[in-house]
């Protein structure tokens, strides 16, 4: 399939936010693992197992091209919190601990321990960002990278129904708003997926779209 460019996620959720993100011209050729039928397998269980999102989207990619052939992008993304030292980092999307959990009910668990976490912490100690670090894998071994953040403060409880992760507890800097409360729109200009997926999409484009 000329152009097919595979995304590196089972979810559907930030499958979404990434086509939402690049332009339309990326849009069409972006097909998720469900999407380019990719079988799941419990080894994809021990790819992100480094300390830092960088290598981590790195070994997703480096796995998923080797797997399909095909040019692969890959993210992995991130809430550090400042009273947590920076927990929970590249161990934010099991966060909570939860085996038995997926989808919308991990998001709520991890999003649960966070607060049961800063119990009793001011606000002016609840600062915490988000990192994404977004990278291309290509068949013929090159590979390119782009790192974006988001600064803002964790809330006392969730707040808005929009987005997904840990959107509903983190305002953003310099607003009033959680990113729950954002409309997808509105989330992309401040989001770290936004800026690194968007800072890496002219090399996509020019790497991976038929001319």
């Amino acid at each position: 399939m000329p152009g097919r460019l595979i995304l590196a996620t089972r979810s559907a959720d930030k499958a979404r936010e990434i086509r939402q993100i690049l332009a339309p011209e990326l849009h069409d050729i972006v097909l998720s693992l469900t999407d380019a039928g990719v079988a799941e397998d419990p080894a994809e269980d021990h790819i992100e197992i480094f300390d830092s999102f960088l290598d981590n989207a790195h070994a997703k990619a480096g796995y998923f091209l080797r797997l399909t052939g095909s040019a692969t992008i890959a993210d992995d993304s991130g809430i550090s919190v400042d009273a947590l030292h920076g927990a929970p980092g590249v161990r934010s999307r099991r966060f909570a601990q939860r085996t038995d959990l997926s989808g919308s009910a991990l998001d709520r668990a991890n999003n649960d321990r966070l607060l049961r976490e800063l119990t009793g912490v001011p606000d002016e100690r609840r600062g915490a960002h988000y990192t994404c670090a977004a990278v291309l894998h290509l068949p013929d071994g090159r590979r390119f990278a782009a790192l974006g953040t988001c600064a803002g403060h964790i809330v006392l409880e969730p707040r808005g129904t929009s987005g997904f992760g840990y959107d509903p507890i983190f305002r953003v800097a310099h607003t009033d708003c959680t990113f729950g409360e954002m409309t997808a729109e509105e989330k992309h200009r401040f989001s770290h997926r936004a800026r690194a997926f968007r800072a890496l999409a002219p090399v996509i484009d020019h790497n991976t779209v038929s001319r």
